[in-house]
């Protein structure tokens, strides 16, 4: 064994990393593994005695390993300090419950003891902490190890900003409501929340629901508050809640319907018309074949980071080297290489049955594994990839460098994955098929790794089916393709993207690849 003191570190770190999620305290480790890791980068300290996971391969400011542990951090810490003595603000138990993936500049909690403090964070992120008994809900909930508000109690006590600042995520939390009751349960309560009634109200019946609004109006008149309802949403340019009455229950779900639902005029009012299904097929396909050393060559993955058992096994039999072993990456890319070669055959096979006329959607969703077992197929059979992640989605958490947005977590899979294909087959235009597709793919995340490759795959498909040409991605564009995907995700805002592909799309030509 080459180097045990690094082995045996690493070893603890695991352990500490599947049960606490990647939050480090210092007491949890001692100080000669907790200090080798930190100089080998597979540590970063958050605040005073804390520490997250991290890649040794991140270059200093990258914000990946801290976004990825955020809500954990926050839980470890509020639990050391307060046990359950404490509870999110309205906001962050809004965020936690409706499925939020943007990791808020601040989050608050309000604490029965110890005073009013502010912790400052990485990357211009806080915890404030204020001492307030009274506020500290007797009906929390416990939501990813937080204590949190109800779903209903938040609603009803959020602050009137929230409305504005996160329309999505009232409307998806609106949704998730039953039964009115569960709000007049809150509003009723000692002086009553009047305002708050008249706010709720005027969600409801923007988003269709009249009767449910009228019941909220009524019952408080016959508890003798007199409720006057405003519309929430009135001074939000371009927004209009599109979830009323619904059977889902998933926040992931409803989220991606939203996101559809308000985004696809956006999308229409930039791409143009679609040419329509190319009559002659074998020519389509012969323009696919002609961009593939250019795809090929331009499509990048974006990847995440654990400690494994592989890694602390090559660290004991290796020793410690921070830099790549050239041949392991000379492997890593002709595996890479041979898997989207094979990949690519398997999409062109797609595009063809669509030509053919299979329905484009069923066609995907039929393919979309076999692509991605195309993909890491030689990886498998050189043992640098485990043979049970070709077997479907991904079975744990996935990160996205440098990103405020956190991917769906694993058990929101399957039902997101199938809401997105309801979502593309319930869809018209192929150019809102093409750029949505593409990003709530992304946005989900559903494989370890791949997810960027199948999305511009699944893109590409979908502009097939409207007879717009493939669409390369190039290298030089990843800045600005990052960003507009992060506009989308973190800010809501799918325009850039959207003009982003129409753009590559009109300025493709070999000479520019």
């Amino acid at each position: 064994m080459k180097n045990p003191r690094m082995v045996t570190a690493l070893k603890l770190l695991k352990k500490l990393q599947d049960k606490h999620s990647g939050v480090v305290e210092s007491a949890d480790l001692p100080a000669e593994s907790r200090s080798l890791l930190v100089t080998t980068g597979f540590l970063r300290q958050v605040s005073k005695g804390w520490y997250v996971c991290s890649n040794p391969k991140d270059a200093q400011g990258d914000s990946t390993s801290w976004y990825a542990s955020f809500w954990a951090f926050l839980s470890g810490y509020l639990r050391k300090r307060f046990g359950k003595r404490y509870c999110l603000n309205p906001e962050a138990s809004l965020l936690l419950q409706t499925g939020g993936t943007v990791i808020p500049p601040q989050v608050t909690a309000v604490t029965k003891e110890s005073g009013n403090s502010v912790l400052g964070l990485p990357f211009d992120t806080s915890l404030l902490m204020y001492q307030d008994e009274r506020r500290v809900s007797t009906s929390r909930i416990e939501v990813q190890g937080l204590q949190v508000l109800p779903l209903p109690e938040a609603l009803c006590r959020v602050q009137p900003r929230f409305f504005v600042s996160n329309p999505r995520e009232i409307e998806i939390a609106l949704a998730q409501i039953r039964d009115v009751s569960e709000l007049l349960t809150t509003l009723l309560a000692d002086d009553g929340l009047p305002t708050s009634a008249g706010r709720l109200a005027g969600a409801l019946a923007q988003a269709g629901r009249q009767g449910e609004a009228d019941r909220i109006v009524n019952t408080m008149g016959k508890a003798g508050f007199k409720v006057a309802v405003t519309n929430p949403y009135a001074d939000i340019p371009g927004f209009a809640p599109t979830i009323g009455l619904t059977r889902d229950r998933s926040p992931y779900v409803l989220r991606l319907k939203s996101m559809w639902a308000g985004w696809r005029e956006d999308v229409l009012s930039i791409f143009p018309p679609p040419p329509g299904l190319s009559a002659d097929a074998a020519g389509y396909l012969q323009q696919v074949q002609d961009r593939y050393v250019a795809d090929a060559y331009n499509s990048l993955s974006i990847e995440g980071y654990q400690v494994t058992d592989a890694l602390i096994e090559r660290v004991a039999r290796d020793g410690w080297n921070p830099d790549d072993n050239p041949e392991d990456t000379a492997s890593k890319d002709v595996m890479a290489a041979r898997g989207y070669y094979q990949a690519f055959q398997g999409v062109k096979q797609t595009i063809h049955d669509v030509l053919g006329g299979e329905n484009v959607v069923d066609a995907v969703k039929r393919a979309h594994h076999e692509w991605h077992a195309e993909l890491f197929a030689p990886a498998v059979a050189l043992g640098i990839v485990k043979a049970h992640e070709l077997a479907g989605y991904r079975t744990g958490p996935v990160f996205i460098r440098n990103s405020q947005h956190s991917p769906l977590p694993k058990d929101a899979l399957l039902d997101s994955m199938e809401a997105l294909f309801d979502l593309l087959g319930n869809e018209p235009a192929p150019a809102v098929r093409a750029v949505l597709g593409h990003h709530l793919f992304v946005f989900i995340h559903p494989y370890f790794d791949g997810n960027g490759r199948l999305g511009r795959f699944l893109m590409n498909v979908m502009l097939a089916s409207g007879g717009y040409p493939w669409t390369v991605i190039r290298m030089k564009s990843r800045n600005r393709y990052m960003e507009a995907l992060e506009d989308a995700s973190v800010k809501g805002n799918i325009k850039p993207f959207a003009q982003f592909v129409l753009d590559e799309m009109n300025d493709w030509s070999p000479e520019k690849s």
